[in-house]
């Protein structure tokens, strides 16, 4: 046997363990696509065998929906009657209302001493 007809039967091998490989990697990935399709249509059909229970349901719903959006134009004129019936309070915005404050007093923060820094009214306290 000549070097040529042996380097040809060792590439012929290498192709096919080479395609072989292949197709056994290709048929794990499309055995994991199946078993991932299979799980989908169990949930697809305990879906549908849940929206077969709701499905009357919903019918009622829409009717009472249709009721519902039938009566907002008579909520809406009522509801405008009371509005112009009260009379508005007026604010005088030079008025402000106290501030409130917490019934245990206001707590100092002691993040600033952790950094360095003292606010300027410590400062003047600490004097």
């Amino acid at each position: 046997m000549s070097l040529l007809v042996l380097l040809t039967v060792v590439d012929i091998v290498l192709l096919v363990a080479g395609l072989a490989f292949y197709l056994f990697w290709a048929g794990s990935l499309l055995s994991r696509i199946a078993g991932n399709l299979e799980q989908a249509a169990e949930t697809v059909r305990t879906i549908h065998g849940h929206a077969k229970l709701i499905g009357p349901g919903v019918e009622h719903i829409n009717r009472t929906g249709g009721v519902v959006a039938g009566a907002l134009p008579l909520l809406y004129g009522m509801a405008e009657g009371v509005v112009a019936g009260t009379t508005a309070q007026t604010v005088d915005p030079s008025v402000q209302p106290p501030v409130n404050r917490p019934a245990s007093g206001v707590r100092r923060t002691r993040l600033h001493e952790t950094v360095g820094y003292t606010p300027a009214d410590d400062v003047v306290a600490a004097r």
